[in-house]
């Protein structure tokens, strides 16, 4: 059996692209440790360097054929490593980004959501009660809280007497606070900012 040992790097490149496996392992043996310590210097991780070494040398088996590693190997191989490094890092911060992005909607996108659909509940309810309101106590109150009208405009609107209208408005609250409660009574506060 051949010794590649003693085989150059040159021979052992020409060797490997012909699809020799004996000079691709060669190769491997010859380079695997300098290049494992490379890529633990920059990676301060066991695991992580010997997954960039194994992924350096399956590209170079893959490509063989096509690769251009030129007069000095060493050197080539270092690039790999530090290619496939930078392209670790990179991968990493975009996968990074986007996984931020994702924990930023969850957290913003579900409570926004879940806010939206309490206060479109609770206005539901308001907006029920409100309905339920005798006729023209229900227009006072529609005319003062939801076209912000003064008590004034709307007694003039209605045909009436401003002291009709407040008198009104007062009935309309009171009855309202009694069938929401204190907590949704507080709401129509946030929903009418108004009142």
């Amino acid at each position: 059996m051949v010794d590649y040992s003693d085989y150059t790097d040159l021979d052992l490149t020409g060797l490997l692209k012909s699809g020799d496996q004996h000079a691709f392992a060669e190769i491997y043996n010859r380079y695997k440790f300098v290049l494992y310590n490379h890529a633990w210097n920059k990676l301060k991780s066991r695991e992580e360097a010997r997954d960039l070494i194994q992924e350096v040398f399956s590209m170079i088996w893959d490509k063989r054929e096509v690769l251009q590693i030129g007069q000095n190997l060493s050197g080539y191989l270092y690039t790999c490593v530090h290619n496939q490094f930078i392209n670790r890092v990179v991968h990493q911060t975009v996968k990074n980004k986007y996984i931020d992005s994702i924990k930023q909607y969850i957290e913003r996108g579900v409570v926004y959501t879940d806010h939206l659909v309490r206060e479109n509940m609770l206005k539901e309810i308001i907006d029920r009660e409100i309905d339920s309101l005798p006729p023209r106590m229900k227009e006072v109150f529609i005319l003062s809280r939801r076209q912000h009208l003064s008590h004034k405009e709307i007694a003039k609107m209605m045909n009436t007497t401003e002291q009709t209208v407040k008198k009104q408005m007062v009935y309309a609250l009171k009855i309202l606070r009694k069938k929401l409660g204190l907590v949704l009574f507080l709401c129509l506060y946030l929903i009418y900012p108004n009142f």
